[in-house]
């Protein structure tokens, strides 16, 4: 007999469990040691945080477009080096844009290529016109202003070594440098991610820092309880 519950549509674990594994998802516990602690079955856990995973790709679409000041910036995620490979995107890395709002939120996106045209096309549909954007000296962000953004500021990181760049006149991308260290340093406790895993994992880590300041735990349950996490072929 299937138990009740208001969280996860024809799921047959007690709310009692559910909510104890969703506390153990929004502290980062791995399924594996999640479900150790609960005493649910390995598969039954990473079904629920792979539905937990999508919930939240949901929720961080809301709030665009980015206004104020925007830091933007592109990255690579991937095998730290491919031998005989260098450079921006070498070997089986997988390029993402990011575009963070100072004192707000990010947006990160796989992307196909870093072209300017790519970049650009992301940028008018997630930030406002009237924004100042702020980059570096990367040139597929030359353009911005002629592309109808108000106001477009450049840093050089590699100017002068001894010099600080991010200092000076609040022109930086601290922000979403800072979100790429999460990241990354998130995403290795995973030990490396399938390809068609990666994009899922990517918006949970935009998810988890655009509330990092909130009670995820909180923010899931209420979802869960207003629109139950449905998947009827795992139940």
């Amino acid at each position: 007999m299937a138990w009740k519950n208001r969280y996860l549509f024809r799921g047959r674990i007690s709310e009692r469990k559910f909510r104890d594994l969703l506390r153990l998802f929004a502290l980062d516990i791995t399924a594996d040691r999640a479900a150790e602690l609960t005493g649910l079955h390995h598969n039954t856990t990473l079904a629920i945080y792979r539905l937990l995973r999508l919930r939240m790709a949901e929720l961080a679409r809301e709030g665009c477009p980015f206004r104020g000041q925007v830091e933007i910036d592109e990255s690579y995620f991937g095998p730290a080096r491919v031998r005989g490979q260098r450079g921006r995107g070498a070997g089986r890395k997988t390029p993402v844009f990011g575009i963070l709002e100072r004192g707000g939120r990010v947006h990160c996106q796989i992307v196909k290529n870093c072209s300017k045209a790519t970049l650009t096309a992301i940028l008018r549909g997630q930030v406002a016109q009237e924004a100042t954007i702020t980059s570096d000296g990367f040139p597929a962000y030359h353009g911005l202003v002629e592309a109808g953004f108000s106001r477009h500021h450049r840093i050089d990181k590699y100017a002068d070594p001894n010099k600080p760049v991010f200092s000076e006149g609040g022109v930086h991308i601290n922000g979403i440098e800072s979100f790429w260290s999460y990241a990354k340093r998130r995403h290795q406790k995973f030990n490396g991610l399938r390809n068609n895993a990666f994009p899922i994992f990517l918006k949970e880590t935009e998810f988890r820092f655009n509330n990092r300041s909130n009670d995820l735990y909180k923010i899931l349950l209420k979802s869960c309880r207003l629109s139950p996490l449905r998947s009827p072929q795992l139940w």
